[in-house]
């Protein structure tokens, strides 16, 4: 008599789960062993520049060998990346003679103001011209400058973009944020038409976060290519700024009504700014870990997909050692990321993909992205074959969940490669919520999307737009810790906690490492969308 074999339902939904999924399994004990290591005090909140940064490389390059990784072309892990840190010494100031009047503001209340020119010491005048948005996009017809000549004047200018209107209610994504509404974009056109420098002015419902953060960054050091930047960056406030136009003559509701309109033109304040500027000046050299697998199809293999979580973040702040907790440890951002890439690569190197894949763990994210862009610069794999970049920044701690944001996929074939995944693992995608913050500019991702290449942050539970997910368990629980975690976001209270529930983050982990196997198994290579503003970018 035959007996029957009873095979738990359970166990037949993760075998035809793991079947779909082509990819290997993750593993959760590697992964929080990383975490917990990463987040440690030892490693100092692994700050750019500093010691903890230095010792989160030897870690990363030492458990890419273990992994068996295959290292760069030239035999090592390490990939250089080089860049100028300025900090503002005291004594620096800024003036402004606006018609009868000389306003002096008060830096870090008033005015907010650095150098990213790499001198040293920088003195002089100039005048102030108000530039609206401060925006150039062909895709929109949209020309804030017009023909006007801002050489080595300091440029006045709105955060955010163009607002919507009844008549184009979808201009510069709508309610949503583009990179023309970023500081950086703004700093970077300033610098590309010959300015002295930019100065924005701050609104927290523009900026999407309050004074205290640029506040925050202007008193620490900040870091630029090597002599990229311009003579002058900063902020000013909106209160500073409404006294400061009044006294030239002008009102600034005024101005800001006026540069909503295309037809908008620069318009000269009449205000001169004196400035004398001491700074402390280093070169710094950072460095990339990036880990490849090479790809098992003997055609396929000189193409590649890249997964990315950046290994730095704030380090450890100065101040006196009074007991006072100063290490940023950075466990959810970005300890999460980079220790589930390594997770990842553990469990790729048993059952590589078709195509081969790079494991890259930039530096200098959260001080401008500087890891991510020297990488795009010098790539392992030329961009022209670059797939795409799966990005993993503060990732879900707090349980499974039954969906999976892929905010910014939609700008590409990679959603419809993100919704087959998903459904694989019985996931849905998270509903496509608008960039209210800006968030697809402000990590990794976003360099390799600059060059033409797909790109996405991949499932933040942390940073998703309005934070929604839907949790398997304990709903309420689980996400009003992801809610609580904002406030500690990028302070010294974002530390590893060992009773943390890491089965979503695995789940990410997990969708991100199938995802990639989808593409780099896939028939052809990911494209943006037609009309989409990367897809104009030639690799």
């Amino acid at each position: 008599m035959k007996t029957k074999t009873f095979i738990p339902a359970g166990l037949l939904l993760a075998a035809a789960s793991a079947a779909a999924q082509q990819a290997p399994a993750v593993k959760e004990a590697p992964l929080r062993a990383h975490l917990s290591f990463l987040a440690d005090d030892l490693l100092e909140g692994r700050g750019t520049g500093q010691r903890g940064g230095d010792l989160a490389v030897r870690y990363l390059e030492t458990q890419a060998a273990v992994i068996g990784l295959q290292p760069l072309a030239n035999g090592s892990y390490r990939q250089p990346v080089k860049f100028q840190g300025t900090r503002l010494l005291p004594g620096s100031s800024i003036a402004f003679a606006a018609g009868a009047s000389t306003l002096v503001p008060r830096l870090g209340e008033d005015v907010l103001i650095g150098t990213g020119s790499g001198r040293a010491d920088v003195a002089f005048d100039a005048p102030l011209v108000f530039v609206g948005y401060g925006a150039i996009a062909p895709e929109e017809d949209w020309n804030d400058y017009k023909d006007a000549d801002v050489r080595g004047k300091i440029l006045v200018m709105m955060v955010n973009d163009p607002q919507p209107t009844a008549e184009q209610p979808n201009r510069f994504a709508g309610k949503g944020y583009t990179y023309y509404g970023r500081w950086m974009y703004k700093y970077e056109e300033a610098l590309r038409r010959g300015a002295a420098g930019a100065l924005l002015i701050h609104t927290t419902p523009s900026a999407a976060y309050g004074w205290n953060v640029p506040a925050t960054s202007f008193s620490l050091e900040r870091f630029h290519a090597p002599g990229a930047g311009n003579l002058v960056e900063g902020w000013l406030s909106e209160d500073f700024t409404r006294t400061l136009f009044k006294a030239a003559g002008f009102d600034l509701d005024t101005l800001r009504a006026a540069a909503e309109r295309k037809d908008f033109r620069p318009v000269a304040l009449n205000v001169s700014a004196h400035s004398e500027m001491r700074s402390s000046v280093r070169q710094v050299e950072q460095f990339n870990v990036v880990g490849i697998v090479p790809g098992s199809d003997p055609k396929l293999k000189d193409e590649a997909l890249v997964y990315s979580a950046h290994w730095d973040h704030l380090g450890k702040a100065e101040g006196p050692a009074d007991g006072t907790d100063r290490i940023y440890n950075g466990a959810i951002d970005n300890g999460s990321g980079a220790a589930s890439l390594l997770a990842m690569a553990a469990a790729a190197v048993q059952k590589p993909a078709r195509r081969s894949q790079v494991f890259l763990w930039p530096a200098a994210e959260e001080v401008g992205m500087h890891g991510a862009q020297a990488y795009v610069a010098a790539p392992a794999f030329p961009l022209k074959r670059t797939l795409a970049d799966l990005n993993l920044d503060s990732m879900n701690f707090a349980g499974r969940t039954r969906d999976i944001g892929v905010a910014g996929a939609e700008r590409s074939t990679l959603l419809d490669s993100a919704a087959k995944v998903a459904k694989q693992m019985g996931l849905k995608l998270a509903p496509p919520i608008p960039d209210l913050s800006g968030a697809y500019f402000r990590a990794d991702h976003f360099q390799f999307a600059k060059a033409g290449v797909p790109a996405f942050n991949v499932g933040s539970a942390v940073f998703s737009g309005d934070g929604h997910f839907e949790f398997e368990h304990a709903h309420d629980a689980s996400a009003a810790r992801i809610v609580a975690f904002k406030g500690d976001y990028h302070s010294v209270k974002d530390e590893y906690h060992a009773n943390w529930d890491l089965s979503g983050m695995l789940q990410q982990a997990q969708f991100t490492l199938n995802l990639g196997y989808e593409v780099a198994n896939g028939k052809a290579m990911p494209a943006w969308n037609k009309g989409d503003p990367f897809s104009f970018v030639k690799r």
